[in-house]
Parts: C-alpha cells; sequence; structure tokens
C-alpha cells in the first residue's frame, strides 16, 4: 500500500504539504502543488490510515455508541437520530452491540476509549446491578478526566447527561386505557427483571391500577427476553395461568407482536376477547392487523437530543432531557368482554386512528 511518503515523493513536495492537501489544513498550499498531490493520490490510490490521522489530529473525530442490539427496532429508530446529528458535523460513528451483557459493555467502554473517540454515548436500559453499575462509573469517570465527553439514554445512575424516555407515564397511559375500556384482568408481558426500563414501566402501570382501585398481581407478570419470541412464549404462560385475562400490556412492541401471534394461534380475537397494548410504536405497529394500540417515545428525537447533548458546548452541570410518551390509539383495544374470553363474541369491531396523550 503507498504511503504519505510516496505521495509526497511523487508529487515532488514534502510530506508535510502532502498532509495539509490530503488532511484539509487551513494552511495555505498554493493550486499548482494541491493538484500535484491530488494527482499522485488519484495514481498511487492512496488511502490514509485512520489511525495516524487520529493521533495526529488535535481533535477526536469519532463517536462511540453502545447499544443493546442495533438490530432491535427500539435502538435502530434511536441510531437514526445520533446518525442525523453525526452526519451533519462530520463525525464518524462507531456502534457495538452489547446484547444485554453487562460485562460486554464494560469491556466496550475500555475498547472505544482506547480508540480515543471523542465522546461516548450508553444508548439503552440501566441495570439493577450495583456491582456493574460502580465499574461502569468509575471506568466513565476515568474517561471524562481525559476530556471524553458521555451521554446516557435511559434511566442509569451515572452522574452526567442524559435523555430520557418518560417510561413511568408511558405505562401509567396504558394502565389508565385499559382500566377506561373496563379491564379488571390485565397481564403484563414484561422484559428482562434487571432492566430499569422494565421497572419503571411496569411502576407506572401498577400506579393506573392503584388509582381505579385494582393490583398487578406477580402472577400475572411474565419476564422474557424483550423480543418477538419472548413476547409469544409469556404470553402463552399467562394464558395458561390465568386463562380469564381481557387484556395484555406488553412492555415492547416487539413483545406485543409476538403475543398477538401467540392470540392468533390460539384462536382468541384481538379485540373482542382480549385487548393488547404495546409499548414505543415502532414502524410496524401502525402496520400489523390489528394495528397495534402502543404508547409512542420519540425514539428517533432521543437520539438527535443525545448526539446533540455530547457534541454541543458543555454544561456546568449534568443536564437532563425528559422526553413525552403518548397513547396511540389504534385497533387492538377495546372494551371488556362481558364474558370470559373463551366464550366472548368476537363480532368486528371498527378501528381508531386517534392520539391521546
Amino acid at each position: 500500500m503507498a504511503t504519505l511518503s510516496d505521495v509526497a515523493r511523487r508529487a515532488g513536495v514534502s510530506p508535510a504539504t502532502a498532509s495539509r492537501v490530503i488532511n484539509g489544513s487551513s494552511k495555505p498550499v498554493t493550486d499548482e502543488l494541491r493538484e500535484r498531490v491530488l494527482a499522485a493520490v488519484a495514481e498511487l490510490q492512496y488511502v490514509p490510515n485512520a489511525h495516524a490521522q487520529l493521533l495526529a489530529r488535535s481533535h477526536r473525530s469519532a463517536v462511540g455508541v453502545i447499544v443493546h442490539d442495533v438490530s432491535d427496532p427500539y435502538f435502530a429508530e434511536i441510531t437514526r437520530g445520533l446518525q442525523r446529528v453525526a452526519t451533519d458535523q462530520g463525525r464518524l460513528l462507531m456502534i457495538c452491540n452489547s446484547y444485554r451483557d453487562p460485562d460486554r459493555e464494560l469491556e466496550y467502554v475500555e475498547l472505544l476509549r482506547g480508540h480515543q473517540v471523542a465522546a461516548l454515548i450508553l444508548a439503552g436500559s440501566g441495570y439493577h446491578d450495583e456491582a456493574f453499575t460502580r465499574q461502569l462509573n468509575e471506568k466513565l469517570a476515568a474517561y471524562e478526566a481525559t476530556g471524553g465527553r458521555v451521554a446516557v439514554i435511559g434511566r442509569h445512575e451515572h452522574s452526567g447527561d442524559a435523555v430520557m424516555p418518560d417510561n413511568r407515564t408511558g405505562g401509567y397511559l396504558a394502565g389508565r386505557e385499559l382500566c377506561g375500556l373496563g379491564h379488571r384482568a390485565i397481564g403484563v408481558v414484561a422484559g428482562p427483571r434487571i432492566l430499569t426500563t422494565t421497572t419503571d414501566r411496569l411502576a407506572g402501570l401498577r400506579q393506573a391500577l392503584a388509582e381505579q382501585g385494582r393490583e398487578l398481581p406477580e402472577r400475572r407478570i411474565r419476564y422474557a427476553e424483550f423480543d418477538r419470541d419472548g413476547g409469544a412464549e409469556a404470553t402463552a404462560r399467562l394464558l395458561d395461568a390465568d386463562p380469564e385475562l381481557t387484556a395484555i400490556v406488553a412492555l415492547n412492541d416487539s413483545m406485543a407482536i409476538g403475543a398477538l401471534a401467540t392470540l392468533r394461534a390460539r384462536g382468541l380475537a384481538v379485540p373482542q376477547q382480549i385487548s393488547v397494548v404495546g409499548f414505543d410504536d415502532m414502524p410496524i405497529a401502525r402496520d400489523v392487523t390489528p394495528a397495534l394500540t402502543t404508547v409512542r417515545l420519540p425514539l428517533v428525537d432521543m437520539g438527535v437530543r443525545a448526539m446533540s447533548l455530547v457534541l454541543g458546548a458543555g454544561a456546568p452541570a449534568p443536564r437532563v432531557e425528559v422526553l413525552p410518551a403518548e397513547l396511540v390509539r389504534r385497533d387492538t383495544a377495546g372494551p371488556a368482554p362481558r364474558s370470559s374470553p373463551a366464550t366472548a363474541a368476537s363480532a368486528p369491531r371498527a378501528g381508531r386512528g386517534d392520539t391521546a396523550s
């Protein structure tokens, strides 16, 4: 592979001049020299060494992002927002999937520090794990001490800039909607217990039910992976334990899609026999049949705000931005049936497309 010295030699200039042309330095270079260097670059098919450029620059250009799983629609939407701001500012994103493995998350923080990224963004739920949280905060503090910037998306026990989806209010809105429709036997398809996202969404749901004099007993909650298969499996366990359920809240839309698949396989009509409410409002939520009633979070905006925080001017105190949740009414939530779901009539019902917050 051609080197910078090869380019300089071919163009008949010093390596410093060749570097200024290739890296777009603000120091003046004559048009004639610039043309000679660019011609040499093309002739030799020279590709700059990114690591060498990073070390030579007075500022870092890449941003490291740690997500749970970028193939998850939730994180894909957040990443769209991150990428939008990064592209506008000429920044490179280095995206790492932790797959909800705390140890891997710690390893990625160290790896990204080693690559001297300008900023770190942790996009995803925090964990109810004191040892992990302590280790993570120590690593982030060491990174910040060297001039790095950090922002988190979701509830983490990190003292710094944060973008917080209003998960508790979202859970509350889902519960209030179902109570208003007359449902009393409500089950929950929840994500992993260790995630703060699961805790916050459940807390809001419990609050809404408590205001109506209702409880959410543990026997009506099933924890599973935050994906379609987890939702399908958890729904099957809920129905086996309590066939009298008239509504299910799935704590993300992927799980809700799995819930709908299980209900369809068991011959239960939605929403005539059993209602379903999701969470997040993924793009697919409006395309499934029936269209999914869900809680909407501004996922793309969450990414935009987090990237804007770490690339913008710093602040003397941590900044926490809470982004609102709203209920989107579609076709999977209806009035509680007058009789058991096993015997309820399944007459067609018109869908709705209005939004309430």
